[in-house]
């Protein structure tokens, strides 16, 4: 007996540790998974039935129709696994909001091959769980790359009048498949801050809360498990670059709704990470983090987290900017004064919203010591100019194009809030 009990103890001790290798694992052997038809973030529905269409041919999916949208686009359901607990996760409510779509083509075709040391994982999420996807819930959203609908509303805003046909499709999934576990996958700025740190928010995590109160139920606690589980191994990629939104409550949100609901949401923002603009590599993040987090609800090791250490993870903040150059002067009839210059660049949209050209604003001068950017230029006190080398004033809500210029030369040439060192 004394035997018996040590083997299942050592086998619960050592679900973590097989959680971890397996996180490593899938960051490893990403590319063999990556969707390689899908690299950029504004791609349509057109783009996406090819790939979903295609599960219908592997005997481990169900392919249906959730529904369709306002301008009457099909919005697919994929269903994997026969097992309990069941979970539902959906992408892109939000038209502009496309990370996670991604990384759930990718997960479709990590759960598709078979032969890669992953067969046992994959028999364990098919046996202990029932895996429902819609990774396009807001189609009309994405053909025009905008956040709401076609009836221009939030759909996340929506979940009480249900004015949406969009979100009365997820509403009624909700209610008809009972999930134990909701994934609702967003993207915000990734211009967010891991607190009031020099880090990017790159993921950031919600237990969303039910009530104005935000009071503490086991649905909701649930939640907080789940992500401390998953925090744990995105810290091995991303270390100190994993945030916590905001859990102030929005009672017209879905999330909260759905908590209320009586199911776990894992909130998950995908925000920033440098040099990486078209969200490729937080991509490959989604799929390591949601994977892990249906390892662990399949085990149901979740269970065992401490609750507390969510709490522990750093607020989601506003402490960065685009480009924050440092140290610079500005020559003002005369008067010089040192400021800091602070840019932000905006996306806009082209005709058929499949491309865009930035615009890019100052967004704040003077003493910006208590904020970081995203790229930062200490200027050494170098003098603002225009392009012909005279004093030039910069203006909050001006495009950023002007030079800076140190002893008569130019050190760098800021074009449409873009730096180059000359």
């Amino acid at each position: 007996m004394k035997h018996r009990l040590l083997v299942v103890f050592l086998f619960v001790m050592s679900q973590p540790i097989l959680a971890q290798n397996l996180a490593q694992r899938l960051h490893d052997s990403y590319e063999l998974y990556q969707e390689k038809s899908i690299t950029f973030r504004r791609f349509k529905q057109k783009d996406l039935l090819p790939l979903t269409d295609k599960l219908k041919n592997n005997a481990q999916f169900q392919v249906s129709e959730a529904g369709k949208s306002f301008e009457g686009r099909s919005i697919p359901l994929i269903k994997y696994g026969k097992g309990a607990p069941p979970v539902l996760l959906w992408s892109q409510m939000h038209g502009d909001e496309a990370t996670a779509t991604m990384a759930l083509l990718d997960i479709f075709n990590f759960l598709s091959a078979s032969g890669d040391g992953f067969d046992e994982f994959r028999k364990k999420l098919a046996a202990n769980s029932t895996l429902y996807f819609v990774p396009m819930l807001n189609p009309d959203g994405a053909e025009r790359w905008q956040r709401r609908t076609a009836q221009e509303i939030d759909m996340n805003r929506d979940a009480l009048r249900l004015q949406t046909p969009e979100a009365q499709i997820l509403k009624g999934l909700q209610q008809s498949l009972k999930p134990s576990f909701g994934f609702n996958l967003h993207d915000q700025s990734p211009r967010y801050s891991a607190g009031n740190t020099p880090n990017v928010a790159t993921i950031s995590f919600l237990a969303t809360a039910y009530d104005y109160a935000r009071s503490m139920n086991t649905v909701r606690e649930r939640s907080m498990q789940l992500i401390v589980s998953m925090n744990r191994e995105l810290q091995k990629f991303i270390p100190k670059q994993v945030a916590r939104y905001s859990d102030e409550h929005e009672p017209r949100a879905f999330g909260d709704n759905i908590q209320k609901w009586g199911t776990s949401i894992v909130l998950i923002e995908s925000g920033g990470y440098k040099n990486d603009p078209e969200k490729q590599y937080i991509r490959k993040l989604n799929f390591i983090a949601i994977l892990t987090g249906l390892e662990a609800i399949a085990n149901g090791t979740y269970n065992r987290e401490n609750r507390a250490e969510y709490e522990k993870l750093p607020q989601n903040e506003k402490y960065h900017f685009d480009l924050l150059i440092r140290n610079a002067r500005i020559n003002q009839n005369g008067k010089i004064t040192t400021v800091d210059v602070a840019v932000n660049r905006a996306e806009i949209n082209n005709a058929d919203a499949t491309g865009f050209t930035y615009k890019s604003t100052i967004e704040d001068l003077g003493d910006l010591s208590v904020f970081y950017g995203v790229e930062e230029i200490n200027a050494q006190g170098a003098l603002i100019t225009d392009a012909q080398g005279k004093a030039f004033l910069p203006h909050l809500n001006e495009t950023a194009t002007f030079q800076l210029q140190l002893s008569q030369k130019t050190t760098w040439d800021v074009k449409n809030g873009f730096a180059e060192k000359k």
